[in-house]
């Protein structure tokens, strides 16, 4: 063979493994032969002050150093990508990679999530923790897989409770006529209903203005945002009844989650079950100092409710309860009851 056509053939081979080398890096993640990161945007609709922002700098953080710089996370708070309703049908179609919405606009995928809106369905913070990280929060993230959701953990937006500008709420019958504040869900509105009270749907951004007016008398949220929001400035009472306990669930596109590597998913799983746990904690630290706050600084007439004035409101909502386990089936319902015990 000839010098010449010796040195074109040598010099085909080495730029066709050259070629093919090239392919071959550009499948990889970041870290792992590639300069090239992954980018995972997270929504949410918090201020940065609050718990679930506070503890998703953490997350950033901790999943950027563990995975090498492979994944960079970028969070969106303030509802800079949407509202809750925006966000999941975002994660849901690919849009976005991971949010934290309210696990009330699961219920638009699946019924069965209205089961975490039922008032007093949870005893405490704790049993409703459990049950969230045990087979409750198990069954409800199998509900929306079918979505392109996946579910990584479920962090804490408080123990909802009661202001009112009218009386202490104690018993079922203190409700009895009074214009309450409710989000526009039908759950909460049937709640309200069913003690005898008359439920306002209003939108939160003009709850301030509706109490001063006295187009409604009471509302109900955690304290920690009753007081950040200085609804005290228009309210007398506070009732820590805590019927509800919300949560936020932590969501991920199912097909950006499988294009991770295993290494990576797997750092992604257990960053977020350390983000619940730091952002729970952070946030049972905030409503316990708002509770004071709201009585101190608020000047709120403070009433906490006893174990057996929140099971007598539970037993007064039994007809809602009979509703309800109707629509989204006892199973459901017999399954959050194992962690009260």
């Amino acid at each position: 063979m000839k010098k010449g056509k010796l040195l074109c053939l040598t010099l085909s081979v080495l730029m066709s493994i050259g070629l093919l080398t090239g392919c071959g890096s550009d499948k990889k993640e970041a870290g792992s032969g590639s300069s090239k990161a992954t980018v995972m945007k997270i929504g949410h609709v918090e201020p940065e002050d609050r718990s679930t922002h506070k503890a998703l700098l953490n997350f950033k953080k901790n999943v950027e150093e563990r995975s090498k710089g492979s994944i960079k996370i970028e969070i969106y708070p303030n509802g800079a990508l949407g509202g809750d309703v925006q966000l999941t049908e975002a994660v849901a179609t690919g849009s976005l990679d991971m949010a934290l919405p309210s696990t009330s606009v699961l219920t638009t995928y699946t019924d069965e999530f209205g089961v975490l809106d039922m008032p007093y369905i949870f005893k405490s913070s704790q049993a409703a923790f459990n049950a969230l990280d045990g087979d409750v929060g198990k069954e409800l993230a199998e509900k929306v897989k079918s979505k392109g959701i996946d579910i990584l953990g479920y962090s804490y937006n408080g123990p909802r409770s009661t202001t009112s500008k009218v009386k202490p709420i104690e018993k079922p019958e203190d409700l009895q006529g009074l214009k309450m504040r409710v989000m526009e869900s039908p759950i909460f509105i049937d709640y309200y209903k069913t003690l005898g009270a008359n439920p306002t749907p209003m939108s939160f951004t003009e709850l301030y203005t509706g109490l001063q007016q006295g187009t409604v008398e009471a509302q109900e949220n955690p304290p920690s945002l009753t007081f950040a929001n200085k609804f005290y400035e228009v309210q007398k009472y506070s009732s820590i009844d805590e019927h509800v306990h919300n949560f936020l669930a932590f969501l991920i596109n199912d097909n950006k989650f499988k294009s991770l590597s295993a290494d990576n998913q797997k750092i992604l799983q257990e960053e977020a079950k350390n983000f619940v746990k730091e952002q729970r904690a952070m946030e049972l630290k905030d409503n316990e100092k708002a509770i004071k706050d709201l009585e101190t600084i608020g000047k709120l007439k403070t009433n906490i409710l006893t174990a057996d004035q929140k099971a007598a409101m539970r037993a007064a909502l039994q007809p809602m309860y009979d509703k309800y386990e109707a629509k989204f089936g006892k199973a459901i319902f017999d399954l959050c009851a194992k962690y009260n015990k």
